[in-house]
C-alpha cells in the first residue's frame, strides 16, 4: 500500500486473507451493485430482505455448523442487540435475574452489550482472563442463586493479545454449569482451523458452540457486517426482539454478496488459509530471533511488547519512514506498562515482504536501542 506517498507494507489491518482486493470478490461486489443497486433503503423486515441475506446468512450457519444465523451491520451491533435483547426481555415473568460470566479482557462490543442489559434484570460477573479455575469457582458459587439464564462469555481470539480462548474448557463448564456458551469469533474466522472455520475449529470443538458471532470486516473481504449463529429458535427470537437488527437498514446488497463469495473461496481451496498459517509462523520466529518479546501463539495477531507508550509511538513512526505501517497501542487500550506494535499477518504477503519488515524491525529496533 502506500502511505503519505510512498510504498509501506501493511501491518495494521485485518485483512488476514487478502480478499479485500480479491478479484474474485471485487467482481462479486460490482455485479451486485449493477444487480440490486446501491442499497435496500430499508429494515428487513419492511422491504430489506433480499434473496441475498437469507443466501449468506444460510452459509454462515452452515460454514459454522450451526442452525442458522441472523445478520447485523456489525458485530458491535451483534453482540449488543445479544444480550441486551434477552435479559432485558420479562418473557411473561415480572420476577427474574440473569447473570453473565464475563472474561476480563473481553471486547468493548461484548462489555457494552452487557452495560445495556437493566441493572435491576443481571449479575455481571468478570473472570480473570482464560482462567477457567477462576471461572470454576464463580460458578460454583452461584450454585443455588436459581438465575433464569445464564452466559459465559468470551471472546475466541483476543484482540489486543492474539491468544485463544480455553473453548475445550468452557465448553465443558457451560455443559455442567447448564450455562449458555458465547464466542466471539471475529478474529478467528476465516484466521485460524485448519479450513478458516475459527477457533472451534482449531480447539476441535467445532459446532458445540452454544452461540457464536463475528464479522465480515475482517478476514471475509473487510468490508462490513456481523452476524450471530445459534439455534434456529434463538435466532428466530433474536429477529423479533433484537432491536438493532430491527431497527437498522440492511446490508447492501454488495456486501452480501461479495461475502458468499468469500466463504465459496474458502470452501474450495483452503490454501490461503495455509499460506496465513505459514507466513505467521515464519514471522513469529523471525521476529523472536532478531530478539523482540512477543507474546507466544500461533495467531496472525503478533503483539510485540515495548513497555512504554513513548517507545511504541515513537518506534511505529520510525518503522513508518523504513516502509513498514504498524501502530503503536497503550494504556488505556491495554493495561499500563504493557505498550505494544501489534502486527497483523496476512497471506497476501510473500517472504520477500516478510523479509522487508523484519528487516526495517531490526534497524528500527537496533538504532532505539530496543534490541
Amino acid at each position: 500500500m502506500r502511505v503519505a506517498g510512498k510504498d509501506a507494507v501493511m501491518l495494521a489491518s485485518n485483512n488476514y486473507l487478502g480478499l479485500a482486493s480479491h478479484p474474485r470478490i471485487k467482481q462479486a461486489a460490482i455485479r451486485a451493485v449493477g444487480e440490486f443497486g446501491f442499497g435496500v433503503s430499508s429494515v428487513r423486515f419492511l422491504c430489506g430482505t433480499l434473496t441475498v441475506h437469507r443466501q449468506l446468512e444460510e452459509k454462515i450457519s452452515e460454514f459454522l455448523g450451526m442452525e442458522d444465523a441472523i445478520l447485523f451491520s456489525s458485530c458491535f451491533a451483534a453482540n449488543e442487540g445479544f444480550f441486551a435483547s434477552i435479559v432485558n426481555d420479562k418473557l411473561g415473568s415480572d420476577q427474574y435475574r440473569d447473570v453473565i460470566y464475563s472474561d476480563r479482557l473481553n471486547h468493548a462490543s461484548i462489555i457494552d452489550g452487557t452495560r445495556l442489559c437493566r441493572a435491576e434484570a443481571v449479575d455481571r460477573k468478570i473472570y480473570d482472563h482464560a482462567d477457567v479455575n477462576d471461572l470454576g469457582k464463580k460458578l460454583e458459587s452461584d450454585r443455588g442463586v436459581g438465575y433464569r439464564f445464564g452466559f459465559i462469555a468470551t471472546d475466541g481470539v483476543f484482540s489486543m493479545e492474539g491468544d485463544v480462548a480455553p473453548l475445550v474448557d468452557l465448553v465443558k463448564l457451560a455443559k455442567q454449569h447448564h450455562k449458555t456458551l458465547f464466542v466471539d469469533d471475529s478474529h478467528a474466522l476465516g484466521v485460524i482451523g485448519a479450513t478458516g472455520r475459527g477457533t472451534p475449529e482449531h480447539l476441535g470443538v467445532h459446532g458445540k458452540i452454544d452461540v457464536l458471532s463475528g464479522t465480515l470486516g475482517k478476514a471475509m473481504g473487510g468490508a462490513a457486517g456481523g452476524y450471530i449463529a445459534a439455534s434456529k429458535d434463538l435466532i428466530a427470537f433474536l429477529r423479533q426482539k433484537s432491536r438493532p437488527y430491527t431497527f437498522s437498514n440492511s446490508l447492501p446488497p454488495s456486501i452480501a454478496v461479495a461475502a458468499i463469495e468469500a466463504f465459496k473461496i474458502l470452501e474450495e481451496d483452503q490454501s490461503l488459509v495455509e499460506r496465513l498459517h505459514v507466513n505467521t509462523n515464519y514471522f513469529r520466529k523471525r521476529i523472536q530471533e532478531l530478539g523482540f518479546k512477543i507474546i507466544q501463539g500461533d495467531h496472525p495477531i503478533v503483539p510485540i511488547m515495548l513497555g512504554e507508550a513513548a517507545v511504541a509511538m515513537e518506534m511505529s513512526e520510525k518503522l513508518l519512514q523504513e516502509g513498514v505501517y504498524i501502530k503503536g497501542l497503550w494504556y488505556p487500550v491495554v493495561p499500563k506498562g504493557e505498550a505494544r506494535l501489534r502486527a497483523q499477518i496476512s497471506a497476501a504477503f510473500n517472504k520477500e515482504i516478510l523479509d522487508q519488515a523484519l528487516s526495517a524491525f531490526e534497524k528500527v529496533g537496533r538504532r532505539m536501542q530496543v534490541l
